[in-house]
């Protein structure tokens, strides 16, 4: 496996593929014999704390098995019934199959399930300024985390013409907070009752693939009993959209058509897609529908990852390159902390969902490494001082976003400079951001503290929807490399147990 010799300052050199809106580069987590002179205290310091350039090619025959077994479980049912139980591969191949590029001829299309929630999603953002979306851990952290990266972050304070028709959005069913979920429902309340104008109305969307998580149920009960208050009862039919496994094993899908909600307006949950790999089922795709998000763009960034995760030579390509280098720092250089170092408050969503989609499919048998997310430079300032001296038992990966969506903002001159920053007065936020980013990583560099850098051209679907099929094509492989099943989540059981135990629940 090829690794870039670069310094810190290059890190927008890459190796992987040309027609990609993501770059990797690794070159801080790598010890090069040859950019150090033997002997020297760094040397010595890069020698024992960083990976050598050998592990990783020692490494790259048994990724090439991964691959070659992935691949056949992917396109075998009887290879996958072979695999390690469960076997929840579907999220690999479902952007392409929903963006109609794969057609499986035993099985009906699934391309016709992306017009239908764009229909769904347009009526809703006619009808309704507000829409609250119910769901918890992968029913909602892969929505709020696109949600957050791509819409405007004052988005819920601008007035409805500024949105452009685009709704207020509100993520709730995420916990058991009293106060939290009172005070939604008291800033929804209308004005008048029943609600006739689009200002006043509120959308309510449920994703629950069981229909029995707690959180959102009873968050569900509370805000249907005040919403039918609120709305006249033609609404259901277009203002409450349900996303669960479309059968009667669905306590939620038996509820839905019980109240009222059409068939047309409740989703699929496919059972070969785990909750944290959601993203790209109805799950995601219906409310960033909502939000005016381009999902075709979203699958099609994703579709793309995949691809390449199969065609490209493993040497070149991101997942298979990430996934190498955070098995090799937790197995073998014992590294069990992993930071998501996101240089954009915009990203601190997307950091949970990774922190989500590590914690549970690695967490298994008393091992699997621990995420944290960062956000920078925010956490330079509380954070910094332990990575940069304290315990050598961590990786760091940037996430840095090249250009910004918005002008870049100039200081500007002022009369008075007492404030010190005259000679910066042409320089950009990006231009500080930018060197706030090269200057930790060349802080860390210096004391052998191994660092990557994911560079996003920008923000935009594409780009999201490449990024995280790829973290979670790397994850697979991370679970594989530990010899651990990354589908299910058995330990999350215990606590729901419990607390339905001590509920008096069955």
């Amino acid at each position: 496996m090829k690794t870039d010799s670069s310094p810190a300052e290059r890190s927008t050199e890459h190796i992987g593929p040309v027609k990609s809106s993501l770059r990797f580069d690794f070159a801080n987590a790598i010890y090069d014999e040859s950019m150090d002179v033997t002997g020297t205290p760094t040397a010595a310091r890069k020698a024992k704390h960083l990976l050598h350039r050998r592990q990783l090619v020692e490494l790259e025959p048994r990724l090439q098995q991964l691959r070659e077994q992935l691949r056949r479980e992917v396109e075998s049912p009887q290879e996958r019934a072979r695999a390690p139980q469960p076997a929840d591969h579907g999220f690999i191949t479902l952007p392409a199959e929903l963006l109609g590029r794969v057609q499986s001829p035993s099985e009906p299309a699934t391309g016709s399930l992306v017009p239908r929630i764009a229909t769904a999603a347009q009526r809703v953002r006619e009808l309704a300024d507000r829409v609250v979306f119910l769901g918890i851990g992968g029913s909602y952290l892969g929505a709020r985390a696109l949600a957050e990266a791509l819409l405007p972050s004052w988005h819920n304070e601008r007035p409805a013409e500024w949105r452009r028709g685009t709704p207020r959005y509100y993520f709730e069913g995420n916990g058991l907070d009293n106060d939290t979920l009172a005070e939604l429902i008291a800033l929804l309340r209308p004005h008048c009752i029943p609600a006739r104008n689009r200002e006043e109305r509120t959308a309510l969307v449920v994703v629950s693939k069981s229909g029995t998580t707690l959180e959102t149920a009873a968050a569900f009960r509370v805000l249907w009993q005040a919403w039918k208050e609120w709305h006249p009862p033609e609404l259901t039919q277009s203002l409450v959209l349900i996303v669960t496994t479309c059968d009667r094993s669905s306590k939620l899908f038996d509820l839905a058509i019980h109240l009222g909600v059409p068939e047309y307006m409740i989703f699929p949950m496919p059972d070969d897609v785990g909750g944290r790999f959601s993203i790209f089922t109805s799950a995601g795709l219906v409310p960033a529908a909502i939000l005016g998000l381009d999902i075709a763009r979203l699958l099609q960034g994703a579709a793309d990852a995949t691809q390449q995760f199969f065609e490209q030579p493993i040497g070149q390509n991101y997942a298979w390159q990430y996934a190498a280098i955070n098995h090799l720092y937790f197995a073998h250089l014992h590294k069990p902390i992993r930071v998501l170092s996101v240089w954009s408050k915009k990203l601190e969503a997307l950091g949970l969902w990774y922190d989500q989609l590590v914690s549970e499919s690695l967490g298994k048998n008393e091992t699997g490494p621990t995420p944290i997310t960062a956000v920078q430079t925010r956490d330079l300032h509380s954070r910094g001082q332990q990575h940069q001296e304290g315990s050598r038992d961590r990786i760091i990966h940037n996430l840095f976003v090249e250009h910004p969506n918005q002008s870049p903002i100039a200081l500007g001159h002022l009369e008075l400079s007492a404030d010190g920053l005259e000679t910066l007065a042409d320089k950009t936020f990006p231009d500080l951001l930018r060197a706030a980013w090269l200057g930790t990583n060349r802080a860390y560099a210096e004391d052998a503290r191994p660092t990557t850098d994911w560079l996003l051209s920008r923000l935009d679907e594409y780009t999201l929807g490449q990024l995280m099929q790829t973290l979670m094509l790397a994850t697979i492989v991370e679970g594989r490399l530990l010899g651990i099943n990354p589908y299910g989540q058995p330990g999350v059981e215990a606590y729901k147990r419990n607390m339905r135990q001590i509920l008096g629940l069955p």
